[in-house]
C-alpha cells in the first residue's frame, strides 16, 4: 500500500511540470504553462521542435502518446518536443494572460498526412481560442465526451426530491449547450432515459469507448451521490486510479452496486495496479488530475457546496485512461439541504456553467 501511494503522489507530482496535450481534427496541440509573457524562437531540426523563451522553467521531461509527438523535455528556457516519425512541422505561440488564464507556450503539430511535412511557422504573439492547422481546413474542434451517469434499466439513486438518471442527463444537457456555443464537438453517451446495454459491465466499456484515443480531448462523467447519513453533502470529483479503501470505495455504488458492483470495481482496480507502473499511464492519470481539479474548483466556487475535494477510484468508466477522464458527484440527492437543489433548473444551470467553463479552460479554450 505504501509503494501504491507512493506512485499516486509520483503520477500528481508530475501536473504541474507535464505540459496539456489535446488530440483535434488535423493537428495535436502541446500547451506550457507560462510564469509570464515572453519571446521565443523557434527551430525545427530532423524530427524535434525545439523553442528558446525568455523565461526558465522547471525541468521535466517524459513520453507522449497523441497523433505526431512522442516526448517532450524542459530544460531552463529550451523546450523541446519530439516528433513522430514522417512530421517535420509545428506551430507554436505565445499566447498572453486572458480570460483567468496565465501565459502559455502553445504547439500544435499538424497530424494530416499533407500537413506534417510543411515547415513550421513562426512564432506570433496573439491570442487565440482554436489555432488553423496548416492547410486550408476549416478550424479543428475539439471532441469531449459527456456521460451523464445511469439510466434505462439502472436508475441510480432514488430520493424524494430527485432520481440521479434524471438530474445527470439534465445537467449533462446544459453543459453540452455551453460547450457547442465555443465550437466543441460533444459526443452524449446517453440523450434519453436508455442505456447502452442492459448488462452493466457491458454498459459502461460501450460508455468509455465512445473516448477514441487521438480523436477525443476529454471523457466526463456526471453522477448524483447519496448516503444512509441525512447530514450527507458535497461536491467531488474523481479520476481514475486505485481506491485507499477498497471497502469504502464509492466506484462500487456506481459500478452497478451489490455483487455486480463489487467484481467490477474489483477488475478495475486490478487495472489501476498495473497501469500505475507504467510511466505514460501515469501522465495519462496527471492529465485527468488536473482537469478534476479545475472542474472541481469551479464547481465549489459556483455553488458553495461543501468541498469533498479531488479523489480517485476504480470507476470502471474511466478505468482506461487513453485521454482525460474524470466522474463527477455533483452533490447528494439524498440530503435534505442538496436534493431539493439539485431539482431545481437554476441550481443545475449553475452547475453545468462551472463544469463547461472547466472543460474550456482545460482545453485552453476561450
Amino acid at each position: 500500500m505504501k509503494r501504491l501511494l507512493l506512485l499516486l503522489l509520483l503520477a500528481a507530482s508530475t501536473v504541474l511540470a507535464a505540459p496539456r496535450v489535446g488530440t483535434h481534427d488535423g493537428y495535436t496541440r502541446v500547451v506550457f504553462d507560462l510564469p509570464r509573457t515572453t519571446s521565443a524562437s523557434t527551430k525545427v531540426s530532423g524530427q524535434s521542435v525545439t523553442v528558446k523563451l525568455g523565461v526558465s522553467l522547471s525541468a521535466a521531461g517524459g513520453k507522449l502518446s497523441a497523433p505526431g509527438v512522442t516526448a517532450y523535455t524542459v530544460k531552463g528556457s529550451t523546450v523541446t518536443i519530439k516528433l513522430a516519425k514522417d512530421h517535420a512541422s509545428a506551430k507554436v505561440s505565445v499566447l498572453p494572460p486572458r480570460d483567468g488564464q496565465g501565459a502559455r507556450l502553445v504547439i500544435d503539430v499538424p497530424t494530416s498526412a499533407a500537413a506534417a511535412k510543411v515547415p513550421s511557422t513562426p512564432v506570433r504573439t496573439a491570442p487565440a481560442a482554436v489555432t488553423r492547422p496548416t492547410g486550408t481546413r476549416a478550424p479543428a474542434r475539439p471532441r469531449v465526451v459527456l456521460d451523464p451517469g445511469h439510466g434505462g434499466v439502472d436508475p441510480g439513486m432514488r430520493s424524494r426530491w430527485v432520481q440521479e438518471h434524471e438530474a445527470t442527463l439534465a445537467v449533462a444537457l446544459r453543459v453540452r449547450d455551453e460547450l457547442r456555443k465555443h465550437g466543441v464537438d460533444v459526443v452524449m453517451t446517453r440523450e434519453t432515459n436508455t442505456d447502452l446495454s442492459a448488462d452493466k459491465a457491458t454498459d459502461l466499456d460501450m460508455r468509455s469507448r465512445l473516448a477514441t484515443t487521438g480523436k477525443t480531448s476529454a471523457f466526463v462523467s456526471i453522477h448524483v451521490n447519496a448516503s444512509t447519513n441525512p447530514a450527507g453533502q458535497g461536491i467531488e470529483t474523481y479520476y481514475f486510479g486505485q481506491p485507499l479503501d477498497a471497502s469504502r470505495s464509492r466506484a462500487i455504488t456506481e459500478n452497478g452496486g451489490g455483487s455486480v458492483g463489487a467484481e467490477l470495481t474489483r477488475r478495475a482496480a486490478n487495472s489501476a495496479q498495473s497501469l500505475l507502473g507504467d510511466l505514460l499511464a501515469q501522465a495519462k492519470l496527471a492529465f485527468s488530475r488536473q482537469l478534476a481539479q479545475k472542474v472541481q474548483a469551479n464547481l465549489i466556487s459556483a455553488t458553495g457546496a461543501v468541498n469533498r475535494g479531488v479523489q480517485t477510484d476504480a470507476f470502471y468508466v474511466i478505468r482506461n485512461p487513453t485521454t482525460p477522464a474524470i466522474l463527477i458527484e455533483i452533490g447528494f440527492g439524498s440530503s435534505p439541504v442538496e436534493g431539493p437543489r439539485l431539482a431545481q433548473p437554476a441550481y443545475r444551470d449553475r452547475v453545468a456553467t462551472a463544469i463547461a467553463r472547466a472543460i474550456l479552460d482545460f482545453l485552453n479554450m476561450k
